[in-house]
């Protein structure tokens, strides 16, 4: 009887390499984290779109290759969006409640 019980309050996943306790939820460190960890490369991607252009070394090669090849800035904007979209998805997924029908 206690075996079922503790079962049951046991979800498993991944054929029982993740497992959870029914009604926990998600750590509030965790949650900062997604957002961290989205906003960082989003930040990261739009401040270096077309390279290291403003390094005192090598900046003004990169600027030059840049020139010869040209930048593909709407494609990068467009990835930036799509982690924007991920990161909301998953914070509105961290910050809701889960209903288990």
């Amino acid at each position: 009887m206690a075996d079922q019980k503790a079962s049951d309050e046991i979800k498993s996943y991944a054929d029982g390499w993740m497992t959870e306790k029914k009604n926990t939820e998600i750590p509030a460190f965790l949650k900062l984290t997604y957002i961290v960890v989205a906003l960082g490369c989003a930040i990261y991607l739009v401040i270096y779109m077309n390279g290291e252009i403003h390094n005192s070394t090598r900046g003004v090669l990169v600027q030059q290759f840049n020139k010869v090849t040209g930048t593909a800035n709407g494609f990068m904007y467009l990835v930036v969006a799509m982690i924007v979209v991920f990161a909301l998805i998953t914070v509105k997924f961290a910050f809701s409640k889960f209903h288990e029908d």
